[in-house]
């Protein structure tokens, strides 16, 4: 990745960080827009995205909370900052329709702190938490742990941190989003480096249910962590593999452009091959493309003419209303 080049680099970063968020929030079953996402995280990152929707203020919120977590990976955890995590995760005061306890550790007045699930009335208790007066001893001694035990395993401490902040479950809500951006946090103190290439939660999403169940037998069984550090491990070499996608897309658009660095091209051949390269969907056609760029279908035709001339777009060869066009990638 140093050898691409700064602007590829930031890159891949926006598109791991868009990736770690919106799966975050899915695995609690809050779906995000990932163009708002995307759109939060590059102007906080100071980079330059034209065509994105403005983020709204419960994906602003999400955002602040993980991009604190990963970039300033190098500060100390503090109660505060927790507090102001949470205040920017529910900037409404509530959950849903429930109003929540809001930059403050739960209270027990609607009983204990229970992960429940099934039917309203037939629930099944898959683990009872901490009771309220204990949590401010609880987390002075994870935050005391988390700032300066450095006996640890770097990567290890990141799937104990999970484990433990999860099983305190301090706040009324977005304990599992606190838990994963407190993990992330120390794998950026174990990579040295805020720039993100892969993502744990994107890998733990895909194996959801899994999660679950690791956590609960854990959490009800002995002080032995080992199953729960096994589980975490597999999920990280999966994120690691699963990168390699990722990054694959950036360094060919990095030797496209490369190859292609001499052509000319105008603003709008420019335009499209960028969206090409994206988030484009379906089949592009000539009607496709004067749509995008607000051209006659003759002046499309003749930029996507000019295009296959210089072996950039290569034509389906199916003729007629049918014929669509595809990027004429190199490999690696």
């Amino acid at each position: 990745m140093e050898g691409i080049g700064f602007e590829l680099r930031e890159e891949a970063v926006l598109e791991t960080l868009t990736e770690d968020i919106v799966k975050s929030s899915e695995i609690e079953g809050e779906l995000l827009n990932p163009k708002e996402v995307r759109s939060s995280v590059a102007r906080r990152l100071g980079m330059e995205i034209s065509g994105l929707p403005d983020a709204s203020r419960d994906v602003e919120g999400v955002v602040e909370m993980m991009l604190d977590a990963t970039q300033k990976y190098k500060d100390p955890l503090t109660k505060d900052r927790m507090f102001g995590w949470h205040a920017a995760l529910f900037p409404t005061g509530r959950s849903g329709m429930n109003k929540i306890t809001v930059g403050g550790w739960r209270g027990d007045e609607q009983g204990p702190m229970q992960v429940l699930s099934g039917p309203m009335g037939r629930e099944k208790v898959h683990y009872t938490a901490p009771e309220g007066p204990r949590l401010e001893e609880e987390m002075n001694r994870f935050i005391e742990w988390f700032n300066k035990d450095r006996s640890m395993e770097p990567v290890v401490k990141s799937a104990i941190a999970h484990l433990w902040f999860v099983s305190i479950h301090p706040f009324d809500d977005g304990n599992g989003r606190f838990a994963r951006a407190i993990a992330d946090t120390q794998l950026a103190r174990a990579d040295r480096t805020s720039q993100r290439f892969y993502s744990m939660s994107a890998q733990i999403m895909k194996s959801k249910k899994g999660y679950y169940n690791v956590l609960e037998s854990t959490q009800k069984g002995t002080m032995d962590v080992s199953k729960w550090l096994v589980w975490y491990f597999e999920r990280l070499t999966e994120a690691l593999v699963a990168t390699n996608e990722t990054l694959s897309k950036i360094l060919v658009k990095a030797k496209f452009w490369e190859l292609h660095k001499t052509t000319q091209l105008n603003v709008r051949q420019i335009e499209m091959i960028n969206k090409l390269q994206g988030d484009f969907v379906g089949k592009l056609h000539s009607s496709k493309w004067a749509k995008m760029t607000k051209v006659h279908r003759d002046t499309a035709r003749r930029d996507i003419q000019d295009l296959i001339e210089k072996r950039i777009l290569l034509d389906s060869g199916e003729g007629g209303r049918s014929t669509n066009y595809t990027l004429n990638l190199p490999a690696l």
